[in-house]
């Protein structure tokens, strides 16, 4: 299609599922704090004033799971059970266990821990090579926190949702067609404020002017209200916003959920290499829009498929393209993991507004190829 509408969504850290992954992924970075070979694979619930947190640890690291839980409750500004959850008097249950010795016996050697398919993407129309409606979304989702947090909008509660489709004229981001954001805020508070204030002081500070015209519909908090928000309005739960934290719905994903997950997780490591390799065959000039996929059998080291689709965008055929992929990167597990230095305690600077995009991440580096 060259012309179209398309839309996506992004979630602030207040949102119950981003609460559940910062979780998870601070427990995985606690672990590998102390011991860079940890196994971690953790779940958290929130339902309520009730947090749940399981799944299987094998590491020599100490950690106090519900000190951490607690923590980052509290880091993230949740202190009212009446109309979200509270840090300090919510109930936190842990079930542990150590990694299947099934599993284990294929990561052991080097091998994938599970079978599946992951897929990295890339496209030069926004910012980082990231889809343009999924990168508005989280540059609003993000300054909500900021405004919240920073005192510019001080009635603002954690919990919030933003939506943004971007209207495609030759297969181009032309301009915004609608903005959507639900926030969750203090009960006597009015409307009207609310509406200016995050027209003013969010929308209209993270996107482009020259995107933005007299046509492009607003629209704040739908309903009227969003006072209850957090675990009491929602339950969340670990691994439930993968369109979020990948590419917005612009291109595929394999299934697996990223947070909790050590990097010996294919699910999680290979994803992010293969949106390494995706960046930088676009970043190189190789094409406009690359999507790769690449499929893992449990136990063994070397992926049995590699596929890239560049949609009509490269000069070179995909076929020489899955070549140079092929020569040049180690798609293995341990090679993914030493490439992209996977086992650095780094995981919850990926959580929120998205896993991909954020310059400072190891698979978001750009490098010549010859």
């Amino acid at each position: 299609m060259e012309n179209y509408y398309f839309t996506s969504e992004s979630v602030t850290e207040g949102h119950p599922d981003k609460l559940c992954d910062y979780i998870s992924d601070s427990i995985l970075d606690e672990c590998l704090k102390q011991d860079e070979n940890s196994r971690v694979a953790v779940e958290t619930f929130a339902c309520a004033n009730n947090i749940t947190i399981a799944g299987q640890i094998t590491s020599n690291a100490k950690i106090d799971i519900e000190k951490i839980a607690r923590e980052r409750i509290k880091e993230i500004g949740f202190d009212n059970e009446n109309s979200d959850i509270d840090y300090r008097t919510c109930n936190i249950n842990v079930f542990i266990t150590k990694q299947s010795p099934d599993i284990a016996m294929g990561v052991d050697v080097g091998g994938a821990g599970d079978q599946g398919i992951m897929f990295g993407y890339a496209s030069d129309e926004a910012e980082e090579y990231m889809p343009y409606a999924l990168w508005a979304a989280h540059k609003i989702a993000k300054r909500l926190t900021e405004v919240r947090k920073n005192g510019e909008i001080p009635y603002l509660r954690p919990d919030g949702k933003t939506q943004v489709t971007v209207e495609y004229e030759d297969d181009k981001p032309k301009r915004i067609e609608t903005v959507l954001v639900s926030t969750q805020h203090l009960e006597n508070i009015s409307m009207d404020d609310l509406k200016k204030d995050v027209i003013e002081k969010v929308i209209k500070t993270v996107l482009p002017d020259d995107m933005l015209d007299d046509n492009t519909k607003i629209y704040i908090n739908p309903t009227g209200r969003f006072v209850i928000g957090g675990p009491l309005g929602d339950t969340g739960l670990t691994g439930r916003k993968i369109i979020v934290d990948t590419y917005g719905g612009y291109a595929r994903h394999g299934g697996g959920a990223f947070s909790g997950k050590d990097a010996s997780k294919v699910d999680r490591s290979a994803a992010y290499m293969l949106r390494h390799i995706a960046k930088n065959i676009v970043a190189n000039g190789l094409a406009r829009k690359c999507e790769i996929q690449v499929s893992y059998a449990i136990g063994m080291k070397d992926p049995i498929s590699i596929c890239v689709n560049t949609f009509g965008t490269s000069n070179k055929s995909e076929e020489e393209l899955v070549e140079l992929i092929r020569e040049r990167f180690d798609l293995t597990p341990n090679g993914i993991i030493e490439y992209l230095d996977l086992k650095k305690p780094i995981y919850t600077k990926t959580t929120n507004y998205g896993h991909f995009g954020k310059k400072e991440m190891p698979w978001e580096k750009i490098v010549k190829f010859n």
